[in-house]
């Protein structure tokens, strides 16, 4: 088998995708996480605990996998408001610290007109590089 579904204990089935799909060579691709918790409940309506969770849920993931967040090489962001995701960037780096400290992979950023989930107001995909040695 050339790659393994990784999925944290405890959190409700994916259906029709993967959480993350970690390869032979020790490469994580992350599926996009919205700011919802093990019970694919949103645990809040506001962008910055949306994005706390999303965070969370991708450090989970690649927990699952045996890495840790200092893994993560690449993070996607997709915002549907740029107006409050310019407006609240000193929330914004207290959050992203919070679950990742002072680790910054490499990023980018989209805005987009929604999300497949009504009220999820950001996803985020990441890609992670555990050591395989």
């Amino acid at each position: 088998m050339t790659h393994r579904t990784i999925h944290p204990e405890g959190w409700l089935p994916a259906k029709g995708y993967a959480n993350g799909m970690l390869t032979r060579d020790g490469t994580l691709h992350i599926g996009g996480q919205i700011g919802w918790d093990e019970n694919k409940r949103l645990v809040s309506d506001d962008f910055i605990g949306q994005m706390r969770q999303a965070l969370k849920n991708i450090a989970a993931i690649v927990e699952a996998a045996g890495g840790q967040v200092g893994d993560v090489t690449r993070l996607t962001w997709f915002v549907t408001d740029k107006a409050e995701y310019l407006a609240r960037q000193q929330e914004v780096g207290a959050a992203y610290r919070d679950v990742f400290g002072r680790h910054f992979p490499a990023m980018s950023m989209v805005v987009v007109a929604g999300l497949v989930e009504d009220d999820a107001l950001v996803e985020i995909e990441a890609t992670a590089h555990l050591d395989r040695g």
